[in-house]
């Protein structure tokens, strides 16, 4: 209500006690001479200064419901917020948790490739040298590594490409 936030507190209080009592003397003190005059429009500004006073009651009993509905929702925020920032400290403390065994994991792996690829070199003597470099050079993403040779020995080639074992594609 816009306009109980220009009027002090005690404003609606004081128009609600003009308006009953003006329809206090409007009804019952008829019998005095200057109000038995008046009476019907003492009756009918008190009855709409009342009706003022109460629209005014009802907005400050409103007003008020809503303050402590907010102040309600609000320590419901504070406690949602501290109950968030415990959230937030755990699944941080889950990824780092998480990162260090993957980690671990990693690291357990490459010691295992390393030693079983020692085994793999001593034992596998077919594959020639450009393949060996052609992979490390895709490992590690360094054309740098590459021997560029333009011609492959014939004998090289029958012996990585074997055509009995050739799929073609059906027509």
């Amino acid at each position: 209500m816009w306009i109980l936030s220009f009027l002090p507190e005690f404003i609606p209080h004081l128009i609600f006690i003009i308006g009953v009592l003006g329809t206090i003397a409007g009804f019952v003190l008829g019998f005095i001479p200057f109000i038995s005059t008046y009476k019907l429009p003492i009756q009918i500004i008190s009855i709409l200064i009342l009706s003022l006073g109460l629209y005014l009651e009802g907005g400050l009993a409103n007003e008020a419901d809503w303050k402590l509905k907010v102040k309600e929702m609000e320590a419901k925020v504070a406690q949602a917020e501290v109950k968030s920032e415990k959230v937030t400290t755990e699944v941080v403390t889950k990824v780092i948790v998480k990162k260090q065994i993957i980690k671990q994991t990693g690291d357990t792996i490459v010691k295992y490739i390393d030693r079983e690829t020692v085994k793999m070199d001593q034992s596998c003597p077919v594959l020639p040298d450009i393949v060996v470099n052609v992979h490390n050079a895709a490992a590690k993403n360094d054309a740098t590594l590459l021997n560029f040779v333009t011609e492959i020995p014939v004998q090289t080639h029958n012996e990585l490409v074997n055509p009995s074992t050739m799929k073609l594609p059906k027509k």
